[in-house]
């Protein structure tokens, strides 16, 4: 249990900084991450990150695939948390 949490703080934290790192090369015209690489990190378990990156860095919020994809995989996996809570 304890690896499996310092994996949901590295993963929250590292695609946090992916989230910020992208925005900082848009605002440059440099080679910027794929989306599909940004969506990834948060089914990886980085959702929590990936949302606050959106709204701190103020990026892809305008998008809908990021605007209601994040927050769905974050309820999913919430959901998914809570069932195996209850189930152990």
């Amino acid at each position: 249990m304890r690896a499996f949490l310092i994996y949901l703080i590295g993963i929250n934290i590292l695609t946090f900084l992916i989230f910020g790192i992208d925005k900082w090369k848009a605002r440059r015209g440099k080679w910027r991450i794929p989306e599909d690489t940004l969506i990834w990190m948060s089914i990886a378990g980085g959702s929590i990150g990936a949302l606050v990156g959106m709204y701190l860095f103020r990026h892809k919020t305008q998008k809908r695939k990021f605007n209601l994809g994040i927050p769905a995989i974050l309820l999913a996996q919430a959901i998914l948390a809570w069932f195996l809570f209850l189930r152990s």
